[in-house]
């Protein structure tokens, strides 16, 4: 087969799922310890060990104590474990959640948005605050949500399909100032690739983190447990993790995680500065390639590697695919709701025309893209779009 018959691919849907990084493969690979880290021969003291030695290297990164990193299966269940956890906590104590009031966001990722709907499903009643037309959440609007029997907020750091950073600290703040007793969660999925995630100064209790999202292995995450949250289990089991997360723990996974966020750490600021400029560049190549494309990223106010567009008259779906049979990848939406739902709710909720919301296109970009790679990726898309008019 002639190779230049087919392009080397590129790859455009990092806010999706990154390349596992090398450290975290060879971390992975030379972790000899195979026992059961809840027994207590030798071989289960060396794998509690390696357990400890990532708890102590993710809750350094978090800069928290090491007893308050739950290691989970994912974002997902992190997010299922603070919210759905915190309920059981309540109903645990004798209080319907009928008696409830919780707050998040319109533009929440399902896997939080889905923790609110069971919880109206209980009884519970939930708002969802909505933000403004660039997509950030105000504190005010926050403030103005709260009620006497409201027990938890929950609003994402850094939004899933825009990339839209929101005043988390302010939040936080804000809500604490005026009800010390509430608790705040976040979502923080897309954000510690680029964004310092020290808990502290967010001022929040509960903090949802994804491996996949910074370079880790699949398959593990961990949640952020202040000691002004109590949680129950959301699933039963045997009492590992303080007794909130039942099944044995997966070293492995866990000491490719921990060393991913170490390096994350490292690299962080400088990384940043250089996707920036990938993504700012790709941008202004295609509003000036295709000036009708609507910007539904706020760069101002958004994590450096994201941009979300909308393309007039045309469906984003075959967009996406006609890319990647250029050999190119890149997102509808979120990958969690791509082929299931028509529309992006978080676009939809910017407003503007309605093909906004139905035509979106989220790129999300390495800092080690070059010049030819985002020129490759621009000359595709226009010619995607000019010959679907033709």
């Amino acid at each position: 087969m002639n190779p230049e018959a087919a392009p080397e691919r590129l790859y455009l849907d990092y806010a999706s799922a990154m390349p596992v990084r090398q450290c975290a493969l060879s971390a992975m690979q030379e972790t000899s310890a195979y026992g059961n880290p809840g027994s207590i021969h030798r071989e289960g003291v060396e794998a509690m060990h390696v357990l400890e030695e990532a708890r102590a290297a993710v809750a350094l990164e978090l800069a928290v104590k090491p007893r308050e990193v739950i290691f989970t299966s994912g974002l997902t269940e992190s997010n299922n474990l603070a919210i759905l956890g915190f309920a059981r906590a309540l109903e645990c104590e004798g209080k319907s959640l009928s008696e409830t009031h919780w707050i998040t966001s319109s533009i929440e990722h399902d896997a939080v948005l889905q923790c609110f709907a069971e919880i109206e499903r209980k009884g519970g009643r939930v708002t969802h605050v909505a933000p403004n037309e660039k997509g950030r959440i105000e504190p005010d609007v926050v403030l103005r949500a709260l009620r006497p029997e409201t027990v938890l907020v929950s609003i994402g750091w850094a939004n899933s399909e825009t990339g839209t950073v929101q005043p988390l600290r302010d939040i936080s703040r804000a809500v604490k100032a005026e009800r010390p007793d509430v608790l705040v969660h976040a979502d923080a999925g897309q954000g510690p690739l680029y964004l310092s995630p020290q808990v502290h100064t967010l001022n929040v209790d509960l903090f949802s983190l994804s491996s996949n999202k910074i370079g880790g292995p699949h398959g593990i995450g961990a949640l952020y447990l202040s000691n002004a949250a109590t949680l129950r289990a959301v699933f039963l089991g045997g009492a590992q993790e303080r007794g909130l997360r039942a099944g044995t723990e997966s070293v492995a996974l866990a000491a490719g995680f921990a060393t991913a966020f170490t390096e994350t750490g490292m690299e962080r600021a400088d990384a940043a500065r250089a996707v920036r400029d990938v993504r700012d560049s790709f941008a202004t190549m295609v509003q000036q390639a295709l000036p009708t494309v609507l910007v539904n990223t706020d760069t101002r106010h958004a994590l450096p590697h994201m941009l979300n567009i909308s393309v007039p008259d045309i469906s984003s779906e075959y967009v996406t695919l006609a890319l990647d049979a250029r050999g190119i990848a890149v997102s509808t939406k979120s990958a969690c709701r791509e082929g299931e739902f028509p529309y992006s709710h978080v676009v939809q909720a910017l407003g503007g025309p309605e093909w906004r919301a139905t035509n979106t296109l989220r790129f999300s970009f390495s800092p080690t893209l070059t010049s030819a790679a985002l020129t490759r990726a621009v000359a595709a898309l226009v010619a995607i779009v000019t010959a679907f008019r033709q």
